[in-house]
Protein backbone atom coordinates (compact mmCIF):
# COMPACT_ATOMS: atom_id res chain seq x y z
CA UNK A 1 0.00 0.00 0.00
CA UNK A 2 1.42 3.34 -1.15
CA UNK A 3 1.52 6.42 1.26
CA UNK A 4 1.56 10.18 0.60
CA UNK A 5 3.89 12.24 2.38
CA UNK A 6 1.69 13.43 4.66
CA UNK A 7 -0.07 9.97 5.85
CA UNK A 8 1.37 10.74 9.17
CA UNK A 9 -0.89 14.19 9.40
CA UNK A 10 -4.20 12.90 8.30
CA UNK A 11 -3.51 10.04 10.98
CA UNK A 12 -2.83 13.11 13.36
CA UNK A 13 -6.05 14.74 12.63
CA UNK A 14 -7.94 11.64 13.52
CA UNK A 15 -8.86 11.09 9.54
CA UNK A 16 -10.56 7.44 8.96
CA UNK A 17 -7.86 6.17 6.20
CA UNK A 18 -8.97 3.52 3.28
CA UNK A 19 -7.13 1.78 0.63
CA UNK A 20 -8.15 4.12 -2.40
CA UNK A 21 -6.54 3.29 -6.06
CA UNK A 22 -3.26 1.27 -4.34
CA UNK A 23 -3.00 4.29 -1.69
CA UNK A 24 -3.94 4.66 1.86
CA UNK A 25 -5.94 7.85 1.86
CA UNK A 26 -8.34 9.85 4.33
CA UNK A 27 -12.13 8.82 3.19
CA UNK A 28 -12.89 11.39 5.76
CA UNK A 29 -12.45 13.56 9.06
CA UNK A 30 -15.59 14.61 10.81
CA UNK A 31 -18.43 12.57 8.43
CA UNK A 32 -19.12 13.29 5.05
CA UNK A 33 -22.14 15.84 5.21
CA UNK A 34 -20.15 18.38 7.49
CA UNK A 35 -17.32 18.33 5.23
CA UNK A 36 -19.66 18.85 2.53
CA UNK A 37 -21.20 21.63 3.32
CA UNK A 38 -17.14 22.93 4.77
CA UNK A 39 -16.28 22.84 1.12
CA UNK A 40 -20.07 24.32 -0.87
CA UNK A 41 -20.16 27.26 1.54
CA UNK A 42 -16.99 28.11 2.78
CA UNK A 43 -13.42 26.36 2.05
CA UNK A 44 -11.89 22.93 2.53
CA UNK A 45 -8.26 21.17 1.75
CA UNK A 46 -8.16 17.63 0.12
CA UNK A 47 -4.78 15.64 -0.17
CA UNK A 48 -5.37 14.61 -3.58
CA UNK A 49 -1.50 13.23 -4.28
CA UNK A 50 -2.21 9.81 -5.73
CA UNK A 51 -2.82 11.68 -8.71
CA UNK A 52 -0.77 10.97 -12.09
CA UNK A 53 1.41 13.04 -12.88
CA UNK A 54 3.26 12.81 -16.31
CA UNK A 55 5.50 15.74 -18.22
CA UNK A 56 5.84 15.33 -22.46
CA UNK A 57 8.57 17.39 -23.62
CA UNK A 58 10.21 18.32 -26.86
CA UNK A 59 9.56 19.14 -30.27
CA UNK A 60 7.47 16.08 -30.77
CA UNK A 61 5.35 16.62 -27.63
CA UNK A 62 1.95 18.20 -29.03
CA UNK A 63 2.04 15.61 -31.97
CA UNK A 64 1.75 12.80 -29.06
CA UNK A 65 -0.72 14.85 -27.04
CA UNK A 66 -3.11 15.85 -30.18
CA UNK A 67 -2.80 11.86 -31.05
CA UNK A 68 -3.80 9.77 -28.07
CA UNK A 69 -6.00 12.78 -26.51
CA UNK A 70 -9.53 13.53 -27.69
CA UNK A 71 -9.53 17.20 -27.10
CA UNK A 72 -7.68 20.01 -29.17
CA UNK A 73 -4.77 20.70 -27.23
CA UNK A 74 -3.38 22.91 -30.25
CA UNK A 75 -5.43 25.54 -28.89
CA UNK A 76 -3.56 25.82 -25.39
CA UNK A 77 -0.98 28.84 -24.63
CA UNK A 78 1.22 28.75 -21.93
CA UNK A 79 -0.49 28.91 -18.78
CA UNK A 80 -3.87 27.29 -19.77
CA UNK A 81 -5.36 23.69 -18.66
CA UNK A 82 -7.37 21.50 -20.79
CA UNK A 83 -10.12 18.65 -19.35
CA UNK A 84 -9.70 15.54 -22.56
CA UNK A 85 -9.69 12.03 -22.31
CA UNK A 86 -7.52 9.30 -23.43
CA UNK A 87 -9.60 7.01 -26.35
CA UNK A 88 -8.44 3.50 -26.52
CA UNK A 89 -8.81 1.38 -30.29
CA UNK A 90 -12.53 -0.11 -29.15
CA UNK A 91 -14.57 2.84 -28.76
CA UNK A 92 -13.96 3.55 -25.00
CA UNK A 93 -11.81 5.38 -22.50
CA UNK A 94 -8.92 4.95 -21.21
CA UNK A 95 -8.97 7.77 -18.96
CA UNK A 96 -10.00 10.95 -18.36
CA UNK A 97 -7.17 13.88 -17.47
CA UNK A 98 -6.20 16.91 -18.13
CA UNK A 99 -3.39 18.77 -19.84
CA UNK A 100 -0.98 21.75 -18.66
CA UNK A 101 0.72 23.99 -21.01
CA UNK A 102 3.02 24.53 -18.26
CA UNK A 103 5.95 26.06 -21.25
CA UNK A 104 6.98 25.99 -25.50
CA UNK A 105 7.08 22.42 -25.78
CA UNK A 106 6.54 20.79 -21.92
CA UNK A 107 2.87 19.43 -21.34
CA UNK A 108 1.70 18.18 -17.80
CA UNK A 109 -0.97 15.11 -17.84
CA UNK A 110 -2.63 14.76 -14.74
CA UNK A 111 -4.16 11.14 -14.85
CA UNK A 112 -6.59 9.28 -12.50
CA UNK A 113 -4.34 7.44 -9.39
CA UNK A 114 -5.68 4.01 -10.68
CA UNK A 115 -4.34 4.31 -14.20
CA UNK A 116 -0.93 5.49 -13.63
CA UNK A 117 0.50 2.57 -15.15
CA UNK A 118 -2.20 1.69 -17.11
CA UNK A 119 -1.86 5.44 -19.03
CA UNK A 120 1.92 5.72 -19.05
CA UNK A 121 2.18 2.45 -20.89
CA UNK A 122 -0.60 3.41 -23.21
CA UNK A 123 0.75 6.46 -24.33
CA UNK A 124 4.17 5.38 -24.45
CA UNK A 125 2.87 2.62 -26.80
CA UNK A 126 1.77 5.78 -29.39
CA UNK A 127 4.94 7.91 -29.17
CA UNK A 128 6.52 6.61 -32.61
CA UNK A 129 7.42 10.14 -32.81
CA UNK A 130 9.81 9.82 -29.98
CA UNK A 131 8.31 12.84 -27.41
CA UNK A 132 10.34 13.04 -24.40
CA UNK A 133 8.09 10.97 -21.55
CA UNK A 134 8.77 11.42 -17.67
CA UNK A 135 6.87 9.61 -15.17
CA UNK A 136 6.74 12.49 -12.01
CA UNK A 137 4.00 10.58 -9.94
CA UNK A 138 5.81 9.49 -7.00
CA UNK A 139 8.06 12.96 -6.51
CA UNK A 140 4.66 15.74 -6.34
CA UNK A 141 2.20 15.97 -4.43
CA UNK A 142 -1.27 17.99 -5.32
CA UNK A 143 -3.41 19.86 -2.32
CA UNK A 144 -7.38 20.87 -3.83
CA UNK A 145 -8.17 23.89 -2.17
CA UNK A 146 -11.76 24.42 -2.81
CA UNK A 147 -14.85 26.19 -1.54
CA UNK A 148 -16.09 29.71 -2.45
CA UNK A 149 -14.16 31.50 -0.10
CA UNK A 150 -10.93 29.89 -1.73
CA UNK A 151 -9.23 32.80 -3.13
CA UNK A 152 -10.06 35.15 -0.04
CA UNK A 153 -8.73 32.38 2.51
CA UNK A 154 -5.53 31.78 0.52
CA UNK A 155 -4.79 35.54 -1.41
CA UNK A 156 -2.07 35.64 1.88
CA UNK A 157 0.19 33.01 0.96
CA UNK A 158 1.26 34.20 -2.43
CA UNK A 159 2.66 37.51 -4.45
CA UNK A 160 0.04 36.69 -7.23
CA UNK A 161 -3.66 37.85 -7.65
CA UNK A 162 -5.16 34.82 -7.25
CA UNK A 163 -9.18 36.01 -7.98
CA UNK A 164 -7.14 36.71 -11.56
CA UNK A 165 -6.51 33.43 -12.37
CA UNK A 166 -9.18 32.48 -14.84
CA UNK A 167 -11.04 29.01 -14.64
CA UNK A 168 -8.26 26.44 -16.08
CA UNK A 169 -5.62 28.54 -15.94
CA UNK A 170 -2.81 28.66 -13.66
CA UNK A 171 0.15 30.36 -12.95
CA UNK A 172 3.28 28.94 -11.47
CA UNK A 173 4.29 31.10 -9.03
CA UNK A 174 5.24 31.71 -4.99
CA UNK A 175 2.65 30.24 -2.74
CA UNK A 176 3.04 29.33 0.87
CA UNK A 177 6.70 29.77 1.32
CA UNK A 178 7.61 27.71 -1.85
CA UNK A 179 8.84 29.33 -5.12
CA UNK A 180 7.89 27.49 -8.30
CA UNK A 181 4.37 26.14 -7.63
CA UNK A 182 1.32 25.29 -9.82
CA UNK A 183 -1.31 27.30 -8.72
CA UNK A 184 -4.17 25.93 -11.07
CA UNK A 185 -8.00 26.97 -10.73
CA UNK A 186 -9.45 23.72 -11.45
CA UNK A 187 -10.79 21.21 -9.13
CA UNK A 188 -13.28 18.06 -8.83
CA UNK A 189 -15.91 20.21 -6.51
CA UNK A 190 -18.05 22.64 -8.80
CA UNK A 191 -17.44 25.04 -5.79
CA UNK A 192 -14.37 26.98 -7.03
CA UNK A 193 -10.69 27.25 -5.76
CA UNK A 194 -7.55 25.94 -6.47
CA UNK A 195 -5.26 23.05 -7.33
CA UNK A 196 -1.87 23.21 -5.94
CA UNK A 197 1.08 21.06 -7.22
CA UNK A 198 4.62 20.80 -5.25
CA UNK A 199 7.02 18.56 -4.63
CA UNK A 200 6.80 16.03 -1.57
CA UNK A 201 9.41 17.55 0.40
CA UNK A 202 7.48 20.80 0.01
CA UNK A 203 3.91 19.42 0.53
CA UNK A 204 3.36 19.71 4.70
CA UNK A 205 4.90 23.02 4.53
CA UNK A 206 2.44 23.93 2.15
CA UNK A 207 -0.64 21.88 3.88
CA UNK A 208 0.24 23.59 7.61
CA UNK A 209 0.25 27.12 6.18
CA UNK A 210 -3.15 26.76 4.33
CA UNK A 211 -4.51 25.24 7.36
CA UNK A 212 -3.11 28.50 9.30
CA UNK A 213 -4.07 31.06 6.51
CA UNK A 214 -8.03 29.68 6.00
CA UNK A 215 -8.38 29.24 9.82
CA UNK A 216 -10.16 32.65 10.18
CA UNK A 217 -12.16 31.40 7.57
CA UNK A 218 -13.17 28.07 8.82
CA UNK A 219 -11.16 25.41 6.58
CA UNK A 220 -10.98 22.20 7.16
CA UNK A 221 -9.24 18.93 5.36
CA UNK A 222 -11.50 17.10 3.49
CA UNK A 223 -11.42 13.57 2.66
CA UNK A 224 -12.75 11.89 -0.25
CA UNK A 225 -15.76 10.54 0.71
CA UNK A 226 -17.08 14.36 0.45
CA UNK A 227 -14.93 14.57 -2.86
CA UNK A 228 -17.21 11.78 -4.32
CA UNK A 229 -20.36 13.80 -3.31
CA UNK A 230 -19.13 16.37 -4.50
CA UNK A 231 -18.16 15.88 -7.93
CA UNK A 232 -21.67 13.94 -8.29
CA UNK A 233 -23.90 17.24 -7.30
CA UNK A 234 -21.87 18.52 -10.30
CA UNK A 235 -22.52 15.44 -12.65
CA UNK A 236 -18.94 14.98 -13.27
CA UNK A 237 -17.30 11.67 -14.51
CA UNK A 238 -15.78 9.06 -12.03
CA UNK A 239 -13.29 7.24 -13.91
CA UNK A 240 -14.30 3.39 -13.22
CA UNK A 241 -17.91 4.31 -12.34
CA UNK A 242 -19.21 6.76 -15.22
CA UNK A 243 -16.85 6.15 -17.67
CA UNK A 244 -14.04 3.03 -18.45
CA UNK A 245 -12.99 1.16 -21.14
CA UNK A 246 -15.81 0.16 -22.39
CA UNK A 247 -18.16 3.68 -22.42
CA UNK A 248 -17.46 5.90 -25.69
CA UNK A 249 -17.13 9.97 -24.81
CA UNK A 250 -20.01 10.13 -27.20
CA UNK A 251 -22.71 8.00 -24.86
CA UNK A 252 -20.92 9.87 -21.78
CA UNK A 253 -21.86 13.10 -22.83
CA UNK A 254 -18.14 13.66 -23.58
CA UNK A 255 -18.89 15.63 -27.25
CA UNK A 256 -17.40 18.57 -25.83
CA UNK A 257 -13.84 16.96 -25.07
CA UNK A 258 -13.92 15.08 -28.00
CA UNK A 259 -12.85 17.56 -31.67
CA UNK A 260 -12.76 16.23 -35.02
CA UNK A 261 -10.48 18.85 -36.45
CA UNK A 262 -7.66 16.11 -35.76
CA UNK A 263 -7.00 12.84 -36.29
CA UNK A 264 -6.89 10.76 -32.80
CA UNK A 265 -6.79 7.38 -32.05
CA UNK A 266 -10.18 5.74 -33.14
CA UNK A 267 -11.55 9.27 -34.31
CA UNK A 268 -13.22 8.13 -37.39
CA UNK A 269 -15.10 5.60 -35.43
CA UNK A 270 -16.34 8.17 -32.58
CA UNK A 271 -17.10 10.67 -35.46
CA UNK A 272 -19.45 8.39 -37.25
CA UNK A 273 -21.04 7.08 -33.59
CA UNK A 274 -21.52 11.33 -32.86
CA UNK A 275 -23.49 11.34 -36.63
CA UNK A 276 -25.13 8.02 -36.11
CA UNK A 277 -25.99 9.13 -32.43
CA UNK A 278 -25.16 6.65 -29.40
CA UNK A 279 -27.52 3.76 -28.48
CA UNK A 280 -27.27 4.73 -24.58
CA UNK A 281 -26.47 7.58 -22.57
CA UNK A 282 -25.35 8.59 -19.39
CA UNK A 283 -28.06 10.61 -17.77
CA UNK A 284 -28.76 12.16 -14.26
CA UNK A 285 -31.63 11.26 -12.28
CA UNK A 286 -33.28 12.29 -9.23
CA UNK A 287 -35.31 10.30 -6.93
CA UNK A 288 -38.59 11.49 -6.57
CA UNK A 289 -39.22 9.11 -3.33
CA UNK A 290 -37.23 8.01 -0.77
CA UNK A 291 -34.11 5.70 -1.06
CA UNK A 292 -30.20 5.81 -2.16
CA UNK A 293 -29.06 4.58 -5.63
CA UNK A 294 -25.68 2.79 -5.73
CA UNK A 295 -23.82 1.19 -8.48
CA UNK A 296 -24.88 -1.39 -10.59
CA UNK A 297 -28.75 -0.90 -9.28
CA UNK A 298 -30.84 -1.88 -12.44
CA UNK A 299 -32.39 1.35 -13.90
CA UNK A 300 -35.90 0.13 -15.35
CA UNK A 301 -38.95 2.39 -17.46
CA UNK A 302 -42.53 2.87 -16.21
CA UNK A 303 -43.56 -0.58 -17.72
CA UNK A 304 -40.57 -2.36 -15.54
CA UNK A 305 -38.60 -3.50 -18.58
CA UNK A 306 -34.59 -2.80 -17.81
CA UNK A 307 -33.30 -0.17 -19.61
CA UNK A 308 -30.19 0.15 -18.11
CA UNK A 309 -27.85 0.51 -14.94
CA UNK A 310 -26.71 2.78 -12.47
CA UNK A 311 -22.93 3.82 -12.56
CA UNK A 312 -23.14 6.46 -9.33
CA UNK A 313 -25.23 7.42 -6.82
CA UNK A 314 -25.83 9.15 -3.36
CA UNK A 315 -27.58 11.14 -0.91
CA UNK A 316 -26.72 14.63 -1.70
CA UNK A 317 -26.07 16.07 0.93
CA UNK A 318 -26.94 20.01 -0.67
CA UNK A 319 -29.95 18.86 -1.92
CA UNK A 320 -31.74 16.17 0.44
CA UNK A 321 -32.60 13.58 -1.75
CA UNK A 322 -31.46 10.88 -3.72
CA UNK A 323 -28.69 11.37 -6.92
CA UNK A 324 -27.59 9.37 -9.65
CA UNK A 325 -26.11 8.95 -12.76
CA UNK A 326 -26.40 5.62 -15.05
CA UNK A 327 -26.43 4.63 -18.58
CA UNK A 328 -29.63 3.87 -20.46
CA UNK A 329 -31.10 3.10 -23.92
CA UNK A 330 -30.98 6.35 -25.71
CA UNK A 331 -34.54 6.40 -26.83
CA UNK A 332 -35.57 6.63 -23.10
CA UNK A 333 -32.84 9.28 -21.73
CA UNK A 334 -34.76 12.53 -22.42
CA UNK A 335 -34.77 14.74 -19.92
CA UNK A 336 -38.29 14.67 -17.80
CA UNK A 337 -38.48 11.04 -18.57
CA UNK A 338 -39.77 8.83 -15.41
CA UNK A 339 -37.65 5.80 -14.87
CA UNK A 340 -37.37 3.47 -11.59
CA UNK A 341 -34.68 1.82 -9.70
CA UNK A 342 -34.69 -0.95 -8.54
CA UNK A 343 -32.87 -0.54 -4.90
CA UNK A 344 -32.87 -4.02 -3.71
CA UNK A 345 -36.70 -5.77 -3.84
CA UNK A 346 -38.21 -1.71 -4.16
CA UNK A 347 -38.59 -0.20 -7.26
CA UNK A 348 -38.00 3.50 -6.41
CA UNK A 349 -39.36 6.08 -8.73
CA UNK A 350 -36.84 8.75 -10.33
CA UNK A 351 -37.26 11.42 -13.38
CA UNK A 352 -34.26 12.01 -15.43
CA UNK A 353 -32.55 15.82 -14.89
CA UNK A 354 -30.13 18.16 -16.13
CA UNK A 355 -27.09 18.22 -15.18
CA UNK A 356 -25.60 19.51 -13.07
CA UNK A 357 -27.97 18.57 -10.29
CA UNK A 358 -26.67 21.21 -7.89
CA UNK A 359 -26.97 24.81 -9.16
CA UNK A 360 -24.77 27.68 -7.62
Amino acid sequence: MKVTALQSTHEALGAKMVPFAGYNMPVQYEGVNAEHETVRNGVGVFDVSHMGEFLIKGPHALDLIQSVSSNDASKLTVGKAQYSCLPNDQGGIVDDLIIYKVKEETYLLVVNASNIEKDWNWIASKNSMGAEMKNISEVYSLLAIQGPKAVEAMQSLSSVDLASIGFYNFVVADFAGIEHVIISATGYTGSGGFEIYCKNSEVKQVWEKVLEAGASFGIKPIGLAARDTLRLEMGYCLYGNDIDDHSSPIEAGLGWITKFTKSFTNSEALKTEKEEGPKRRLVGFELLERGIPRKDYTIEDASGNDIGIVTSGTMAPSLGKGIGMGYVLSEQAAVGTEICIAIRKQKVLATIVKLPFYKK
